[in-house]
Order: structure tokens, then sequence, then C-alpha cells
């Protein structure tokens, strides 16, 4: 079992930045394939981003590509998500998640075992 904890969220303007990064405790870090997803109220938890064990492999939502950029640190057990060129509508609290099945990195929220707490993040217009 893992244990996720999400932080760097925050209120930016549009167009600012910002760095998520989500710390995991508990089993070895590598072993797990991570997603970052977002929600808020009244709909769904959508995918935001997955990067596989090792790190070589990254996914992103179409509305995130060339914007958000998903990293990892596996000597420091942390999953980082950077968000460049934020827009109001990138408004939601973001959750960290961890799949330990075997494969390509997952954008499916069901396919995950493990969640954060989650962080919000707020983009004034």
């Amino acid at each position: 079992q893992v244990q996720l904890v999400e932080s760097g969220g925050g209120l930016v303007q549009a167009g600012g930045s910002l760095r998520l990064s989500c710390t995991a405790s508990g089993r070895t870090f590598s072993a797990y394939a991570m997603g970052w997803f977002r929600q808020t109220p009244g709909k769904e938890r959508e995918f935001v981003a997955a990067i596989s064990r090792g790190g070589s492999t990254t996914y992103y939502s179409d509305s995130v590509k060339g914007r958000f950029t998903c990293s990892r640190d596996n000597a420091r057990n942390t999953v980082y998500l950077q968000m460049n060129s934020l827009k109001p509508e990138d408004t939601a609290v973001y959750f960290c998640a961890a799949d330990e099945r075997v494969g390509r990195p997952r954008s499916d929220k069901y396919e995950y075992d493990y969640w954060g707490q989650g962080t919000q993040v707020t983009v004034s217009s």
C-alpha cells in the first residue's frame, strides 16, 4: 500500500505557473505508474497526465498538452506536475494517484488504486 500527499496548489493569475508535488510513503514508489487528475464541483474527475514507473513515458490530456509537464524523482518518492500558461478553466482540485498494474500509464481513473487528498488550484482571469 502507498500513501500520497499533494502540495503546491494555490491562487495564480492567468498565464502564470504552478508546480504540484505528490510525495509517496509506504511501498516502493517506483513500483507504481502515477497519474494526475482534476475535479471541479458537479463534474467527473478527469485525467490530466500520467507517467510510467521509470519516468520515460508520459501521457497528457489534449486540454493540457504543451502546457503541463509530468515528471518524477523516484529517489525522492515524488511525482511533479509543472503547469505553465495556466487558464481559468484549469481551476480545480488536483489529485495524484498510483497504479500498481503492469503496463503503460493509464488515463482511466478507475484503473488507479491509491489517491491523495487533493490540492486546490485556482486561476484568476
